[in-house]
């Protein structure tokens, strides 16, 4: 297997072997946080550290990232983090309280056929989601945010949790890193949280079509230069959640959030090449690890 500089050697490559279109031996398996949130290691934790402390130490990350893998035979980790660092990367306020929605992506149900069962009392943590005590209001509001390219040197954070959490994990799994995508990010940080309807920020779609381009662009370029960031740091596959997708019908998708999509996926896969120059002439970032659909 493969080792990149600075970091140790795979012992487990399964899901980055799945993600190349590879063969295994089984499917790959990981935990999303919000399982790892169930946890009781996790709740100790949790109940002496708010939660943007938590995502903003990189020891506590690592930490909280690892406990599932220190129950269950794994695949996988990823890290413990929020889509929302990016608005407050911006210059957004974002809180978490309770009784609010979570801003967490939903994990699809998985059915895991595990060598050994772990027999535990679960207790339900509870409901807590993001409130944005300013959310943006109109275009006008654009303004206050910062420029998209200095982002990152907020989210230092994040990319010595990464590194981090990929030396201790020491090769036994793959490290995944992720952000959200540019619609549901905007609906965010218009609604100023949860929604079911999410219907203030597709008013701004019908009423500001160009400001919502301009904030979309906006948020783009942020989590372009935070995804290949997390690239650097040790991220070896990359998740973009667009968690908010069913609010929108397939115009509105076409327009407003797969363009946005694309250009990430484009230009993070061109830029990482950039970062890690191919060793081979069939080599590339997709085939060494970094890997996006």
């Amino acid at each position: 297997m493969a080792q990149e500089s600075g970091f140790p050697a795979m012992v487990n490559d399964r899901l980055l072997r799945a993600a190349r279109g590879e063969e295994v031996d089984q499917v790959p398996v990981w935990v999303m946080r919000q399982a790892g949130r169930y946890l009781p290691e996790f709740r100790e934790v949790r109940a002496k550290h708010d939660f943007f402390t938590m995502c903003q130490t990189p020891s506590l990350s690592c930490q909280v990232t690892l406990q599932p893998l220190n129950r269950f035979p794994l695949d996988a980790a990823i890290i413990f983090s929020d889509i929302l660092v990016i608005p407050q990367a911006l210059g957004m306020e974002v809180e978490m309280r309770p009784g609010e929605m979570s801003s967490s992506p939903t994990p699809r149900a998985l059915s895991l056929n595990l060598s050994y069962t772990y027999h535990t009392r679960i207790l339900k943590p509870p409901n807590m989601g993001p409130v944005f005590p300013s959310p943006l209001h109109g275009p006008e509001d654009l303004s206050r945010l910062a420029p998209p390219g200095d982002a990152c040197t907020k989210l230092q954070y994040v990319f010595d949790a990464l590194t981090l959490t990929r030396k201790e994990l020491k090769g036994k799994a793959t490290l995944i890193g992720f952000s959200g995508a540019p619609w549901t990010i905007m609906a965010y940080m218009i609604e100023g949280k949860g929604s079911k309807t999410m219907s203030n920020a597709k008013g701004w779609l019908y009423k500001h079509a160009e400001a919502s381009h301009r904030l979309l662009k906006i948020i783009t370029e942020a989590t372009i230069h935070y995804l290949v960031g997390q690239v650097k740091a040790g991220a070896q596959v990359l998740q973009v959640f667009e968690s908010h997708a069913e609010h929108l019908g397939p115009q509105l998708f076409r327009d407003f959030a797969l363009p946005y999509l694309k250009q990430i996926c484009d230009q993070v896969k061109e830029q990482g090449e950039a970062a890690w120059p191919p060793r081979h002439s069939n080599d590339s970032v997709s085939q060494r690890g970094v890997t996006m659909p």
